[in-house]
């Protein structure tokens, strides 16, 4: 009997400790994630700037399993290509450590205050950053309670014999040791939990050096896993060159560490005297190392994923820009009107994928997920050309309604491009995890998100027929379109509220994730208005009050 509870109790901390990742992953996501994807995809024009983009997302957001999803999002949507993503990923493995090396210091003493602060700020605010951001400090302060009871439960099971022999069969096969991790990782989704629960064992010697770094090499390939599973998931094999390229460097990582290990505890002693610390000085040190030996032939690396995962060319595909005709750039005002169609051609993509969104979030529809993502990934590719095809035009010979023109089209293209990223990132991930988790919209629920998104498609179709008419009433109408979704997004929100205060929430109720989808639309929906509306309306001095202002 007293086994069962110290099982029972075990897996509950060990539950608690995984829950508390969660909500500190979703916390900062929830609180920057549309804003912090946009950036990262913006901030990864060298190779430097790449890995440090990765390593401090994944700081921020402890995981480098999202980090990899997000980042092989933006390179199934063209928006990242092949060797700086490979060394974000890079940056990403080294930014998950941060962690491990601050609880290996066990801040216990601050988790009461951090739960204090989180619970504080989640009551006492409305939906948005600051209530988000309580939620982490919340998961931040459970995390260090579990590990608190984990570390206390482990004196006593020094003399389990069943978890000794375990451990020593463990430590007699390397091999089914980090086999054993990496499947761990992989299901939990969180190397931190992993290497945290590692360095408990290590503390009370349970666990001897040799096996605690064994773990630790499987936890990092673990970890690598997920994206490979989860992101590139169309017939494209050049879809899955980040994800894979990944994994290549966590198991030649791997490989290397299983080779170096009988000389790794020697030189883990000199850097620390504890066994916890040891343990997260070597995954720090293991991600250096394999960024350092990585990074100088990233390159060569990223052309040989390329020879291997090819891309499947299409003649017919639509990511080919049809209207920017070279020959045509020797006369601005033919050039500028032909660029001005090939940007219009984003507004039919970009419906098409709204359409499948809408299938994918209202009928389930996983393969209308793909689809999208693909038409998204278009949408981001011809947004390059038409930029790059202004961007080398003569700016001498333009005159200045041609200078106008232009900033009006690169303007358009630009948001188009936003609107979709938002859509790619926010809604059709919004998708797959209504899929993965088996919720359910309420039909109240359905039919509103079903109107709003039929009202953010025609918004869609205003903001071409503006592009193109310049009407200041129809720009005026579009602009006050802003109102409407954040009235939607406060009445929802007031709903969901009422529930949690007359008890009528269950465990299948999924209020906040439709605030999060409902979020998102009023995002796709900001970048449509910045397309068309406010270049018209700032062209006529009208200004707008700051609330319609501000980009959503």
């Amino acid at each position: 009997m007293k086994e069962l509870q110290v099982i029972v109790a075990f897996s509950g901390f060990i539950a608690l400790l995984l829950w508390g990742v969660h909500m500190v992953q979703t916390g900062v996501q929830r609180a920057f994630g549309k804003n912090l994807g946009l950036w990262m995809g913006r901030a990864m024009g060298s190779l430097p700037r790449a890995f440090g983009t990765g390593l401090l997302v994944t700081a921020a957001i402890q995981s480098s399993t999202a980090t990899g999803l997000m980042i092989a999002g933006f390179a199934m949507d063209g928006l990242v290509s092949l060797t700086p993503g490979l060394a974000a990923m890079l940056g990403a493995n080294v930014g998950t450590t941060l962690i491990v090396q601050a609880l290996s210091f066990n801040p216990t003493m601050l988790a009461p205050g951090l739960i204090l602060i989180g619970v504080w700020m989640f009551r006492h605010y409305e939906p948005g950053r600051t209530r988000d951001l309580g939620r982490a400090f919340i998961g931040l302060g459970l995390l260090l309670l579990s590990l608190h009871e984990l570390v206390n439960m482990f004196e006593p099971l020094k003399s389990a014999p069943m978890l000794g022999t375990a451990l020593d069969a463990l430590g007699d096969a390397p091999v089914l040791a980090l086999l054993a991790s990496t499947a761990l990782t992989w299901a939990s989704h969180s190397s931190v939990a992993v290497v945290v629960l590692i360095m408990s064992l290590a503390h009370h010697g349970l666990a001897d050096p040799a096996l605690a770094y064994t773990l630790v090499l499987g936890a990092n390939l673990g970890t690598a896993i997920n994206p490979v599973l989860e992101g590139g998931r169309d017939d494209n094999p050049a879809s899955r060159r980040l994800p894979m390229g990944n994994l290549g460097t966590r198991i030649i990582g791997c490989l290397l560490g299983m080779a170096l290990l009988p000389w790794a505890p020697d030189i883990m002693q000199t850097l620390g005297s504890d066994p916890a610390h040891e343990v997260a000085n070597f995954h720090l040190i293991f991600n250096l190392i394999v960024a350092a030996c990585f990074m100088p032939v990233l390159r060569p690396y990223a052309r040989l994923l390329q020879r291997l995962m090819p891309q499947r060319s299409n003649p017919d595909d639509p990511a080919r820009p049809r209207y920017l005709d070279e020959s045509a750039r020797e006369v601005p005002a033919v050039a500028l009107g032909q660029v001005a169609r090939e940007a219009l051609r984003l507004t039919d993509l970009l419906r098409e994928s709204l359409q499948l969104t809408q299938r994918a979030l209202l009928q389930d529809d996983t393969q209308a997920i793909g689809r999208a993502r693909y038409l998204n990934g278009v949408i981001g590719e011809l947004d390059q050309s038409v930029t790059t095809y202004l961007a080398t035009m003569d700016q001498e010979s333009l005159s200045p309604d041609d200078e106008q023109y232009l900033k009006a089209i690169l303007t358009f293209s630009m948001n188009i491009s936003h609107a979709a990223s938002v859509s790619g990132m926010g809604l059709l991930g919004h998708a797959s995890r209504l899929h993965k988790k088996h919720w359910v919209l309420g039909a109240e629920q359905k039919a509103e998100l079903s109107d709003t998104l039929d009202r953010l498609q025609n918004n869609l179709r205003q903001a071409a027929s503006l592009f193109v008419s310049g009407d200041r009433q129809v720009a005026r109408n579009l602009a006050f379109e802003k109102e409407y979704f954040r009235t939607l997004e406060a009445k929802a929100a007031d709903r969901h509220l009422e529930r949690i205060k007359t008890g009528r929430i269950d465990v299948a109720d999924v209020g906040a994730f439709y605030l999060e989808v409902l979020r998102d639309t009023g995002g796709v929906n900001a970048y449509l208005v910045n397309a068309a509306a406010y270049p018209i309306l700032a062209r006529h001095g009208e200004l707008l009050p700051n609330r319609l202002r501000e980009t959503d």
